[in-house]
């Protein structure tokens, strides 16, 4: 508008709006990127995934303003709420670059969901919130089925979530995920690590592979400084690199809801600490559940590693120290028990499946020791 014209509305703003409003198309969200439409579109799509996660717990559908859930507090003394919440983190670069979305939902109830066990909590609940730079139906469909199959693992109802479009924040093929999942747990039962004592055995829970932590490194290794892609077959992988790093992360609630039920049952001892290794590997995850003056001696030698993180070594020129620290080395949970109870632990932990093995005890000291046993 010119100076003139400005002097005719007497500089007035809302008078200007008004005329050019006239003047103009009527801007709808869709115009600023945002497909509303789209979106109903992606609810309607999700429906038969969130449908299978549903419980007796579960009091109303999609579509409420909040998730209802009423908890079954049968035998439960002094009900505690075990709450947890997480992301999938720079995994989904991987899953975009694959265009394959299926499996990051599972990534992202793992992440949440196994928090939630090592206080001995039963998963009831899942809440998931997905921010893209387009809504595509279709994709988001996909992404929540990964979800409904984490939720199904965990025995936990997703109950509610939020799909955001956010043009100008996310590019247009760009998503995050996050989420939360909350638990139950008796008061007296809940496993903190005070009860943790130097002599206790640490049982090991085998890992699919990285799950969701460290890829910032891992990309940073294959990407940038081996110049791999996702469809290239390393030595030492079975399939392409790609798929090794897509493999989701493990949800450990059916072993550890198993071994919770027979101490429930008063079969077995509780165990004195668990523990989730995610983000700063062994030498992060391990201490969080160790009393003051207390270490951990690992032996690195007690289990197989998925070659994943050979590869990953012998194409970043990693310290093996520096993949303790980042990295879940083929050990996803950990199992603390009194030394008398390890046995009778490790047959309920087989029994529901799991390739469970002891993998280091409790010491005097402060600090995670990992070596190989000697003979």
């Amino acid at each position: 508008m010119s100076e003139a014209s400005d002097r005719k509305t007497g500089g007035d703003p809302e008078a200007r709006i008004r005329r050019d409003a006239d003047a103009a198309p009527t801007l709808t969200y869709k115009d600023a990127g945002v497909d509303t439409k789209e979106g109903e579109r992606a609810v309607s799509l999700m429906k038969a995934h969130v449908g299978r996660t549903m419980n007796v717990g579960v009091l109303a559908g999609l579509g409420g303003f909040g998730g209802l859930y009423k908890p079954d507090l049968d035998g439960v003394k002094s009900p505690v709420l075990v709450s947890g919440t997480d992301g999938v983190g720079t995994k989904l670069r991987i899953a975009i670059l694959m265009d394959k979305h299926d499996t990051v939902g599972q990534d992202l109830v793992a992440m949440c969901v196994n928090d939630v066990l090592c206080q001995g909590a039963r998963p009831l609940f899942f809440l998931d919130y997905i921010a893209a730079g387009r809504v595509n139906a279709e994709k988001i469909a996909r992404i929540v089925k990964g979800v409904a199959d984490g939720c199904v693992l965990s025995g936990c109802a997703l109950i509610g979530g939020e799909t955001a479009e956010m043009p100008g924040f996310y590019g247009a093929d760009d998503y995050d995920l996050a989420g939360f999942a909350v638990g139950l747990a008796d008061e007296d039962e809940i496993i903190d690590g005070s009860r943790v004592d130097e002599g206790d055995l640490i049982i090991g829970l085998p890992s699919s592979g990285i799950h969701s932590n460290g890829y910032s490194l891992a990309r940073k290794v294959f990407f940038e400084m081996a110049g791999l892609t996702v469809d290239d077959r390393p030595d030492g992988l079975d399939g392409t690199l790609g798929e090794a790093l897509l493999t989701p992360t493990r949800i450990y609630a059916k072993p550890v809801t198993a071994l919770l039920s027979r101490v429930r049952a008063g079969k077995i001892a509780r165990p004195t600490g668990m523990a989730h290794i995610t983000g700063g590997g062994f030498y992060e995850n391990i201490p969080r559940i160790l009393p003051k003056g207390l270490g951990a001696a690992i032996d690195k030698g007690a289990w197989a590693r998925p070659p994943i993180f050979d590869v990953l070594m012998r194409y970043g020129r990693i310290a093996e120290r520096d993949m303790f620290a980042a990295f879940n080395m083929g050990i996803g949970f950990m199992i603390v028990t009194r030394r008398a109870d390890a046995e009778n632990t490790l047959a309920i932990l087989k029994e529901a499946g799991e390739d469970a093995r002891v993998i280091g005890s409790v010491v005097s000291g402060e600090g995670v020791f990992i070596a190989e046993a000697r003979a």
